[in-house]
């Protein structure tokens, strides 16, 4: 029996909509200043069909309603996602591509924010793509236009016809979907950790033992333009299947890296826009001018920063080997013991204290250490120990890191690529409440992915970044 009905756009009453939002249930906006997409005004009592969705990253621009439909851009790579997680559900839609090589797709049981590094989470996808089929060199089918359904950036699936190369993906059984400029119907519905899709009305595709198997619904953005209409969404009266849980599907985000910078003031010595530049999807520091520091302030949070070193860097340098206490090593005569490195420097600040710095460097005791605390003569020998990372997590130059901080009163926790590098450690001092800061010194670097949750009400003056936001 199929008890709740959530049908998105156009056919449901209109609904507050936060691109923060990354509970397992939607919640009505508020004065808080996040960010807003593609909401109609209130007062007009006007409905949209991208009420119920939330823009996660690219640009607002990507999505736009057009009467009761969504168009997508596909420019840049990005997501739409639900406002609230499910488990067991189906999922109703049309779609039409307006090029013959049309591609995108819907991400089911997906994490709230995209994977490290990527512009597109963990989940399971289903295809909506229009190619010809692709085989490799030894005449194998890989992928096609008609209905795939695969995981990806992590997602576990088994498919329920084996791959002809052992992917994790179930080729369609039947070609039954239309062309560029005609409209097809999609049904996806998940029970209990197994997917089907049903292309116009013929089930085509299913994978089963799915991990995660809760979480959000997503269209993707992905090179060209699409649109969907008629959108619903159904959940069983019994309530929806658990199963694994998709990560972090409590608490309100904010995306933090918008188009024009409009949530981050430079230094004095900056000129912005200059030294920190971005596309809406990438930010590129040069390596010059100042710090960048989030307007607004905030007292407890978590925070997710992807960031990699470019080739560049500030030249070889012999640098000090610290150890697990915090300490320097000698060597046996008493001098530094040290290790020539390739320079590379950056940190992120919190509460907008340069002494609470979260280190991201070559330096072989691995990114993450609180410099500002360790080197303190003040700070206890359990201090010093505890803002030294536990292990070197960093990945090679050129790929990308990620940082999970978390702030809770004085305690500060990071977690280094899914490594726990600094455990709640006591920063005596730290301000109360201020912005989270990226740090100038002197080495080109790249970010993306910037979410933050604050955490018990404590954020003010957090600019808005919403539609029409993109000139300034």
């Amino acid at each position: 029996m199929i008890g709740l009905v959530v049908a998105l756009g156009a056919l449901a009453p209109s609904a507050g909509f936060r691109s923060d939002d990354r509970s397992a249930d939607a919640r009505p906006d508020d004065a808080s200043g996040r960010l807003r997409a593609n909401a109609p005004p209130a007062e007009s009592g006007s409905k949209s069909p991208l009420d119920g969705w939330v823009v996660v990253n690219g640009l607002p621009s990507t999505w736009r309603a057009d009467g009761d439909e969504i168009v997508c851009t596909g420019v840049p790579n990005g997501m739409l996602r639900s406002a609230k997680s499910y488990g067991d559900f189906t999922l109703e839609l049309e779609w039409n591509h307006a090029k013959p090589d049309g591609n995108a797709g819907i991400f089911v049981w997906a994490d709230p924010i995209p994977a490290r590094g990527g512009a597109f989470p963990r989940s399971i996808e289903a295809q909506v793509m229009l190619t010809d089929d692709v085989k490799d060199d030894q005449g194998r089918l890989l992928y096609t236009g008609h209905g795939d359904l695969f995981s990806i950036h992590g997602a576990r699936c088994e498919p329920v016809r084996p791959h002809p190369a052992g992917w994790q993906r179930c080729l369609p059984s039947a070609r039954r979907t239309k062309g560029a400029g005609e409209w097809n119907h999609y049904r996806v519905e998940g029970r209990d950790g197994t997917l089907t899709l049903a292309v116009n009305g013929e089930v085509v595709s299913e994978v089963r033992n799915c991990e995660p198997r809760r979480g959000y619904l997503c269209l993707e953005s992905e090179g060209s333009e699409v649109r969907f209409r008629n959108i619903r969404i159904t959940e069983p009266s019994t309530g929806a299947s658990d199963g694994s849980a998709s990560q972090d599907t409590s608490g309100p985000w904010l995306t933090m890296l918008d188009p024009l910078l409009l949530r981050w003031r430079a230094d004095d010595a900056n000129v912005d826009g200059v030294s920190w530049t971005t596309d809406g999807t990438l930010l590129r520091f040069d390596g010059k001018g100042g710090n960048l520091w989030m307007r607004g302030s905030v007292a407890d949070f978590d925070l997710v920063v992807d960031w990699r070193w470019t080739k560049e860097h500030q030249g070889l340098m012999p640098r000090p080997v610290i150890l697990p206490d915090g300490t320097e090593a000698k060597n046996e005569d008493g001098s530094p013991k040290t290790v020539e490195v390739e320079e590379r420097d950056g940190g992120i600040f919190v509460r907008g204290s340069t002494k609470a710095q979260v280190n991201m460097w070559a330096w072989t005791v691995g990114s993450g250490e609180i410099y500002g605390y360790r080197t303190d003569p003040r700070s206890s020998s359990e201090v010093r120990a505890a803002c030294t990372p536990k292990s070197a997590a960093d990945r090679p130059v050129g790929e990308w890191n990620r940082f999970e901080i978390s702030m809770r009163g004085k305690r500060l926790s990071v977690t280094l690529n899914g490594v726990l590098v600094i455990d709640a450690v006591e920063l005596a001092g730290v301000p109360k409440r201020g912005p989270v800061g990226l740090q100038s010194h002197g080495c080109p670097m790249e970010f993306m992915n910037i979410y933050l949750r604050p955490v018990g009400g404590g954020e003010s003056g957090i600019p808005d970044w919403s539609p029409g936001s993109e000139s300034r």
